[in-house]
């Protein structure tokens, strides 16, 4: 899908706007998603699909993407400010729906920073949510992970999985060029297919019982039907998106303290690190796929 040249003007007009005029609601405290990049929209699509009635925030450090090969303290610096600056626009409840932030920075936000500064602000991840039902998608006991090299190296998938399912054994394969692929718009490419045959055949190779693979980055649905063309069949694809969605809406549930403090406008707004031409890349995205909700993007210096 495209924009006609009036479409584009009216996305321009309101870049500078659109963010004020949704602070100027009488109670604006939306959730807030924050990812590296792009891939965070594939959670935050469907958590509105599932939760529809609460605002949005989301935050896309595209300037600075990937996270996937940065060291523990660089992610942890990074995503801290990130959180910090959607606490400062009102969110209260924020996901890191990024899976090298999760697995990098999550559990030091939670234990250290939260208590100290943030008592009544909770931030959760997008790891945990995927393992404790991976049991539920594999007879063989055999497990695949997708990820980048910061998620595999943090061994968070192979931690937390055996917390829920110690019998499961995890096979793992770093994937360092899909992202920066995905968030250049190359993954249609023909040297994209490369680099997804040649990953997925490593993971294969390390056990012919894999019966289950985790995409164990939000990017990774964007290039879903790519994989799958390497995958033989009776495997099973877990993406994050609705697995994410629904233990959202359980938590909210049972955290009633949280989600009266989750203002419902059914708004949607972007703050984005990147360039106009990212911008459009992002809106293309969602217009394509027909999302129901406004959309309110602008760009920001943070």
């Amino acid at each position: 899908m495209f924009f006609n040249r009036n479409s584009l003007n009216k996305i321009n007009l309101c870049l500078d706007l659109c963010y004020k005029e949704v602070e100027k609601k009488s109670i604006y405290q939306p959730i807030g998603i924050f990812d590296s990049g792009f891939g965070g929209l594939t959670v935050l699509k469907e958590i509105v699909k599932e939760l529809p009635q609460y605002d949005y925030l989301y935050l896309g450090d595209n300037a600075r993407a990937p996270y996937g090969a940065r060291s523990f303290e660089t992610v942890y610096d990074y995503t801290l400010e990130c959180v910090k600056h959607l606490f400062d626009k009102g969110c209260g409840l924020v996901i890191l729906a990024c899976n090298t932030a999760s697995a990098k920075a999550l559990r030091t936000i939670q234990q250290k920073d939260l208590p100290l500064l943030f008592k009544n602000k909770r931030v959760l991840g997008v790891i945990r949510p995927t393992t404790e039902i991976i049991g539920n998608y594999t007879r063989t006991g055999n497990v695949g992970v997708l990820g980048t090299s910061g998620t595999i190296s943090s061994d968070s998938y192979v931690v937390e999985i055996k917390k829920f399912f110690p019998e499961i054994k995890v096979f793992q394969q770093a994937c360092p060029m899909w992202v920066p692929l995905i968030e250049n718009n190359e993954y249609k490419t023909q040297g994209a297919d490369f680099f997804i045959k040649k990953n997925i055949l490593e993971l294969l190779n390390q056990s012919p019982s894999i019966d289950a693979i985790i995409l164990g980055c939000t990017h990774y649905p964007l290039i879903e039907d790519k994989i799958k063309d390497y995958l033989p069949d009776g495997v099973q694809l877990l993406s994050q998106g609705k697995i994410v969605a629904n233990s959202l809406k359980d938590y909210l549930i049972r955290h009633p303290e949280i989600e009266i403090g989750c203002s419902k406008n059914k708004t949607l707004t972007f703050i984005l690190l990147i360039c106009q031409k990212h911008l459009m890349l992002l809106l293309v995205y969602f217009m394509a796929n027909q999302f129901p909700q406004t959309i309110c993007p602008c760009k920001t210096n943070m």
